[in-house]
């Protein structure tokens, strides 16, 4: 089953279009014509090989949106025509505790990528998002209000539910008080998740003139943590700072902000590691700081639902695949506000 997909053949060259083949359809997978793909920052590091693991050829992708246009002879959870998403994995063990217990994205023999995973069928390589189509297990499918815009909900399946998950799994609510640490594709979701759920958001981020974008997307107070005097007034006042920034900085002074009992989570990852946070108002404070994976498959829905009914998308530009280079160079700038997302039916294969 042959397609078209955009590929990087190895670390130094652009992504260009070339064809795929897909597996056979399995009895209980289903068929899934793209739509829309989000351009996580993830897909650049792999396709430049920056972390070591790729493996060519290598289709990125994995905030997918599309069109259910064939099913396995088992599969009974979707429809030809319905309108899905697929998000980071693709299958599991699901036989250990974190599997049985629907924790998939902590399986103790590691989940299958969507894409540069080993697929269990063929034993070769995982094809991504940036394609026509995917063939997926069903059980790794999720549905998509489709009252929603389908651009803005593709980065929902990978940059929404990183951050759902600690929100939900920490139990945020109205009255919480919650900080966000950047506001990139991570963090501009969490900050309309938790004030949707009610907690009242402060953003902490080093550029000024974001301030007013911030509190359109929900945060009611902005500080600037290059500003000793800002960072100062408010210390000891959060319950909960998610830390979506993927570069390593000083934790000392968000672990400051929090109150007593409070949780400092991390859910980006820099390419060197933090320094060393300062233990002693840990001890003293009951502080923690953990770190937290992407979402299981029934946090993905359930976040999927929660903003179907808050009307929440991502704020996206939508470009052809043909853009992609152009998108990578502007990510690596921060141009970009929130997420690329790739239009597949506009892209010129």
């Amino acid at each position: 089953m042959k397609i078209n997909a955009l590929v990087a053949q190895d670390a130094t060259q652009p992504l260009s279009t070339y064809q795929i083949s897909l597996r056979p359809l399995q009895k209980q997978d289903v068929k899934i014509e793209i739509l829309y793909c989000g351009v996580c920052h993830s897909d650049l590091h792999m396709a430049r090989n920056e972390w070591g693991v790729s493996r060519y050829p290598l289709v990125p992708g994995h905030e997918i949106v599309g069109r259910v246009v064939e099913t396995g002879a088992q599969a009974s959870r979707f429809t030809v025509g319905d309108i899905v998403g697929v998000g980071v994995m693709v299958d599991s063990c699901r036989e250990c505790h974190f599997c049985r217990q629907q924790e998939e994205q902590y399986c103790e023999a590691g989940f299958t990528a969507t894409y540069n995973g080993i697929d269990k069928y063929t034993g070769e390589s995982t094809w991504g998002g940036y394609a026509q189509n995917v063939i997926v297990d069903e059980d790794f499918v999720v549905s998509v209000p489709q009252h929603l815009p389908l651009a803005g909900v593709a980065p929902m399946l990978c940059a929404g539910v990183t951050v759902w998950s600690p929100l939900r799994h920490y139990n945020v609510k109205a009255g919480d008080r919650v900080g966000v640490v950047g506001l990139g594709g991570l963090g501009h979701m969490a900050v309309k998740l938790a004030s949707a759920l009610g907690a009242e958001v402060t953003l902490f981020t080093t550029s000024p003139e974001k301030g007013a974008d911030a509190r359109r997307l929900g945060a009611t107070q902005v500080v600037v943590s290059r500003d000793g005097a800002q960072m100062a007034a408010c210390r000891a006042s959060l319950d909960l700072i998610i830390d979506c920034v993927a570069a390593p900085h000083d934790l000392d002074p968000y672990l400051a902000a929090l109150k007593t009992n409070g949780r400092l989570v991390l859910v980006g990852i820099p390419d060197s590691p933090h320094l060393s946070p300062d233990i002693t108002p840990m001890v003293f404070r009951r502080l923690s700081i953990s770190g937290s994976s992407i979402g299981s498959i029934k946090e993905t829905q359930e976040m999927l639902d929660f903003c179907g009914e808050k009307n929440i998308t991502a704020d996206i530009e939508l470009i052809g695949g043909e853009a992609i280079e152009t998108a990578y160079a502007r990510m690596l700038k921060g141009d970009v506000r929130y997420r690329f997302v790739i239009d597949m039916q506009a892209t010129r294969w």
